[in-house]
């Protein structure tokens, strides 16, 4: 029994020296071969400078290729030449017509329809009309017609002796009136820009001492014969406003009748001319 025990352990270990002899012998051949192979390839580079440079710019493209790689893969993402401000709508001068009393809806939209504006902004400038009505004992609908007629509902509207903005303030003028708001840049804010017209009309109307000869000051004709129908088209779209408030069908008129001068004009610019005797009247000159 202990005889054939040793027998197999002798066997195991002749095995295992066996194996480990060949291991070896087949990792030395390897490298031996590796070594040649290697020797040849420099031999063969030696002699040939052309694979040689071949190889280096392949092996210089395949480095490139992975250092671009990485950098794009731990750059930072590009910024947006133009971004965006999450802040932006605290500027906009806008409001949904469906926040609006039924009245004031209607007539947003009719404005909109009329005047080709979009029915957000006018939201916020008829809902501002009501708001100065109140405070003043102005109806609303008539600061909203001296504003259709004065611009038509453009903000950014110039005439060519100066006067700016939705009711055509003349601000060189009456640029005392910005100062609380920031300047005379506030013009061109639709609010700011209507709050202003509004305290010129009131001074107008005590001037005057009536309404109507109160738009007479405002469209600077207080010292002239006529005011060029001025006063009876603000007071006709005044009517118009009024029966669209109480619901009544009213057709939106794209033609917006004379200007103050008494000629024809388009919906989109209302011209301030100059007459004689103008320098003298409250829209130009601020009221003593």
């Amino acid at each position: 029994m202990k005889q054939a025990l040793s027998a197999a352990a002798q066997g195991l270990r002749t095995f295992v020296s066996d194996v480990a002899d060949g291991f070896f012998e087949i990792t030395h051949n390897g490298f031996a071969l590796l070594g040649l192979a290697t020797v040849f390839a420099v031999l063969a580079l030696l002699a040939r400078p052309d694979l040689r440079q071949s190889g280096e710019d392949q092996l210089m493209g395949w480095l490139e290729a992975r250092r671009d790689a990485l950098k794009v893969a731990t750059a930072e993402p590009a910024a947006d030449p133009v971004e965006l401000e999450p802040t932006a709508l605290e500027r906009t001068t806008a409001a949904s017509p469906l926040d609006l009393p039924k009245q004031q809806a209607a007539i947003a939209y009719w404005l909109a329809r009329k005047y080709r504006v979009a029915p957000e902004p006018l939201s916020v400038l008829v809902s501002e009309a009501y708001e100065l009505g109140q405070r003043t004992k102005l109806e609303p609908t008539l600061i909203l017609a001296i504003m259709a007629v004065e611009s038509s509902f453009n903000p950014f509207a110039q005439s060519h002796v100066g006067a700016q903005g939705l009711m055509q303030v003349m601000t060189r003028v009456h640029g005392d009136k910005y100062e609380s708001a920031g300047g005379t840049l506030t013009a061109f804010d639709p609010v700011t820009n209507m709050r202003v017209g509004v305290k010129v009309l009131l001074e107008c109307i005590s001037r005057a001492g009536s309404l109507e000869g109160g738009l007479r000051y405002y469209v600077g004709a207080a010292n002239l014969q006529s005011d060029g129908g001025y006063a009876s088209k603000v007071m006709a779209e005044r009517a118009r406003l009024d029966r669209v408030a109480h619901g009544q069908a009213v057709a939106p008129n794209a033609s917006p009748g004379p200007t103050r001068d008494g000629s024809p004009s388009n919906a989109i610019e209302t011209k301030k001319r100059p007459a004689e005797g103008e320098d003298k009247v409250a829209l130009l000159s601020p009221a003593p």
